[in-house]
């Protein structure tokens, strides 16, 4: 596992994109010059880890773009050691990023090529995480509630059972739409029988499907 002096150099660069892209977050600034993004994916692709690009993984699926998942994290207003569920674990790379702000994670995925590769993955790199195999659609009811959530899928609508499981005052950032283009939505929770929803922009991620493959 390399992260040498050309990748560290290439994080800051990135993250000079980032600033001037609007993240204005200096703590996700941080975690994303930390964090070795071309360990998430597969190493014929590492000339292209540091681009502000979505790149394929795995079952068919797409690790996030750094704006996407920078912005993301910034909506999600990490304190550290919040309690915060991940509906879509993927590479493994945003998992990363909210444990470097310093929250205890529990994700959740539903391939099972990807579970059993990320957990390795994050394992070796020294991260902490809670990560369970299962239909996200459902979340964690056992482990709940949480302070915070983020669905890293284009889901169509945000379940119920995820608002559910989330403490009053907190937040569930979630992109949601149809397959071809979703709305980044941030969920606040105000009590059991009330909550606000705020719209930030127009995104495209990989569908949230529902069950276990």
């Amino acid at each position: 596992m390399i992260d040498n002096y050309k990748h560290k150099g290439q994080r800051v660069k990135l993250v000079s994109e980032l600033r001037q892209k609007g993240i204005t977050d200096e703590a996700v600034l941080k975690a994303i010059e930390k964090v070795p993004r071309h360990l998430f994916m597969d190493s014929s692709l590492e000339i292209h880890a540091y681009l502000d690009k979505a790149l394929p993984i795995a079952s068919g699926q797409t690790i996030s773009q750094p704006y996407t998942v920078a912005f993301q994290s910034q909506l999600l207003s990490i304190k550290k050691n919040d309690k915060v569920l991940e509906v879509g674990t993927g590479s493994g790379y945003q998992t990363a990023i909210l444990n470097e702000l310093g929250a205890k994670i529990f994700t959740i995925e539903r391939q099972k090529e990807l579970f059993n590769n990320t957990q390795v993955l994050l394992r070796k790199m020294g991260y902490i995480v809670n990560s369970f195999y299962g239909d996200g659609y459902l979340g964690l009811p056992t482990y709940g509630p949480f302070d915070k959530i983020i669905i890293t899928a284009g889901a169509p609508y945000i379940p119920e059972q995820l608002i559910l499981q989330l403490k009053n005052s907190g937040l569930l950032v979630a992109p949601i739409g149809n397959t071809n283009s979703q709305t980044m939505k941030v969920l606040t929770k105000i009590d059991e029988n009330n909550t606000v929803v705020k719209d930030y922009g127009n995104f495209v991620f990989v569908p949230m499907l529902k069950g276990k493959s």
